[in-house]
């Protein structure tokens, strides 16, 4: 009996060893790998190590997950985590600590195009309660050298992205590429107001990407729809500071660009420089089509409706063309609350084609400002509105709208 109790003991010791080598194993902590969590020490490789192991684990009990721990801080130098993985459940990225990134730009090794970034990879989950912060603030003084972004996830499909701090990105917080059937919820994205291209959420060449139930708070845009996008739906964002929620922009150095089946709702704007904005360059071709903001709170924002087809990004030697990305079958309907500026509604459109079809309901917008008149710019749109204040003047309607300029 005693030697078969040995004998037993020592087989579930080898069993349990071949565990810690990811034969069926499922949870692969990045502390086992040699990662330290004191936020000095460069833990890039242990990553990497337990990343490795845990994508490449066939285990059959459950979805492989590399778990970053709580109360630890992990410095990381720009780190790829590429797929494809052997599990078919896809992995699991639990981010419980904090991940920082080199805070001095001169101390990032490699290449800086992006901190963080997850390639070719099918249903990956990252999530959790961590953070994960860019320490971007010395970057901020150089723009011409700024990372592209923070969290880079490229060619992803059934990705899902949750429940985790973006703070203090160099250069834009997450952006989505290449990618289909994401969702994105419950994140918190911060940096300050001033911080130059933090962009909360970029999105550029995917389709069927949800975003939902987060608050953004940067110097940039909260989220930009950009080039081949399509089927984006986008609710439940409190947006601000930053500059709104863009589609664009669009055609820049007279290229092709298009993005269509742009959902916008239950969104607000607090103090933000935009609200929903479109932009394309002048001399750009191809579409921004099929977009609607519906159900919008604006609380002191500059421009709360803007379609801009003169965009130029604060340079002033952009050329003048009379081609430009068309923009039509955009529908605002349901916004209430105040603008913060007099030009509350711009639609600010080029000769040819213009802005077509752009329909307006239910939009109740207000001076943030006591006895400020608000009104609305408009050149070469067309299209209906109804029950609107401020009026449009290019677009068509039958109502009689009474405007109080003193609000």
């Amino acid at each position: 009996m005693r030697n078969i109790l040995v004998n037993l003991l020592m087989f579930y010791s080898i069993a349990s060893s071949n565990f810690s080598f990811g034969h069926g194993q499922t949870t692969f902590n990045v502390l086992d790998y040699g990662a330290v969590g004191d936020g000095d020490t460069d833990d890039s490789e242990a990553f990497l190590k337990a990343w490795n192991a845990s994508c490449s684990t066939n285990a059959s009990n459950g979805t492989p997950t590399l778990v970053i721990p709580a109360e630890r801080t992990f410095l990381l130098q720009p780190t790829i985590f590429s797929g494809s993985c052997n599990s078919n459940d896809g992995i699991r990225v639990e981010i419980l600590g904090k991940i920082v990134a080199p805070k001095n730009p001169d101390e990032w090794k490699g290449c800086v195009e992006s901190w963080l970034s997850f390639r070719n990879l099918s249903n990956l989950i990252i999530n959790g309660t961590g953070e994960i912060n860019g320490q971007g603030s010395l970057w901020w003084s150089n723009i011409t050298t700024q990372p592209n972004k923070a969290l880079h996830l490229f060619k992803c499909s059934n990705l899902q992205l949750s429940g985790l701090a973006h703070i203090d990105s160099p250069k834009a917080h997450i952006s989505i590429n290449r990618s289909n059937n994401v969702t994105v919820s419950n994140l918190h994205i911060r940096a300050p107001e001033d911080s130059p291209n933090t962009d909360g959420i970029d999105i550029s060449v995917s389709t069927h990407v949800n975003i939902h139930d987060s608050t953004i708070a940067t110097g940039d845009d909260c989220i930009a729809i950009n080039n081949g996008s399509s089927f984006i739906n986008i609710t439940n964002i409190a947006c601000g500071p930053g500059h709104g929620i863009s589609v664009g922009s669009l055609g820049v150095n007279e290229s092709y660009q298009t993005v269509e089946e742009i959902q916008v709702r239950n969104c607000s704007f607090n103090g933000t420089q935009n609200g929903a904005r479109i932009k394309t360059w002048q001399g750009g071709s191809g579409y921004a089509r099929k977009i609607t903001f519906e159900h919008i709170t604006l609380i002191a924002a500059k421009h709360p409706i803007i379609i801009d087809q003169h965009y130029c990004n604060g340079k002033h030697d952009c050329k003048k063309s009379t081609q430009a990305v068309e923009v039509s079958d955009v529908t605002y309907s349901d916004f209430q609350g105040t603008s913060s500026s007099e030009e509350a509604i711009v639609f600010n459109c080029t000769e040819t084609p213009g802005c077509t079809n752009i329909i307006m309901n239910q939009i109740n917008i207000t001076s943030a400002v006591a006895y400020q008149n608000i009104y609305a710019f408009c050149d070469n749109a067309n299209g209906t509105y109804s029950t609107t204040v401020p009026p449009v003047p290019c677009l068509k309607t039958n109502e009689t709208i009474s405007f109080n300029l003193y609000t």
